[in-house]
């Protein structure tokens, strides 16, 4: 794992920057799919966790969520509005229907898992303030950390095209989105903190506020 901001720490992956998992002091933030196991356990080897929590309950940030809650004797936290899908996952194949989802369903998601923590507006995860994001999720959060603006923004934006992997702000595809326009100005809300760093649950990392803002600012309303 490499430290991308102060205390934050991203774990290996391959592709790179594919499918990001993040260790915030000693909070897991989301858990890859669940052929991520091994790989998350052998990089926690010889950390400890306090907690794990979630940017949203899609498969491929929840997948080995439960494997590390039993692993670690940790509690998991999620988004308000997530947290039942967290703990029935097919409820998020239900409320898109959409086939590009449920084809990442059937071989990302992990088994549920009980959400001890519902998250909500202006709590904190280690020192991260939630920011509720809805649109992606019905109950995707980000986490920002204002002394430094360090922000992990989940899947609200990427940063790679995911259909090409070239690197890039995009938005999230629409067939894995609920709500594209409620997204956007989740967006809107987060250029608005001018992050010095961004992590995304797709991408590498990008510590230009300036690009973050613009893209922002010409998205569709």
């Amino acid at each position: 794992m490499r430290e991308v901001a102060p205390e934050v720490h991203q774990l290996a992956g391959f592709p790179p920057n594919a499918i990001n998992v993040y260790l915030a002091g000693d909070v897991l933030i989301d858990a890859g799919t669940r052929l991520a196991r091994r790989r998350i356990m052998r990089e926690l080897r010889r950390r400890a966790l306090s907690a794990h929590a979630l940017t949203h309950a899609h498969p491929d940030h929840q997948g080995a969520s439960r494997a590390v809650c039993v692993a670690y004797g940790v509690g998991l936290a999620c988004g308000a509005a997530d947290a039942a899908a967290v703990e029935d996952p097919r409820l998020i194949t239900a409320g898109l229907g959409s086939p590009a989802m449920r084809a990442v369903q059937s071989w990302a998601a992990g088994p549920p898992q009980r959400v001890s923590r519902a998250l909500r507006e202006g709590e904190h995860v280690a020192d991260f303030e939630v920011i509720d994001t809805p649109g992606h999720s019905a109950g995707h959060v980000a986490y920002f950390r204002a002394r430094d603006r360090t922000l992990i923004i989940g899947d609200v934006l990427t940063n790679v095209d995911l259909r090409t992997g070239v690197p890039g702000l995009h938005e999230p595809p629409a067939q894995f989105t609920r709500d594209p326009a409620r997204n956007r100005a989740s967006a809107r809300r987060l250029a608005e903190l001018r992050p010095a760093v961004v992590l995304f649950g797709h991408g590498a990392p990008l510590r230009d506020p300036g690009r973050f803002a613009d893209f922002i600012a010409a998205l569709p309303a």
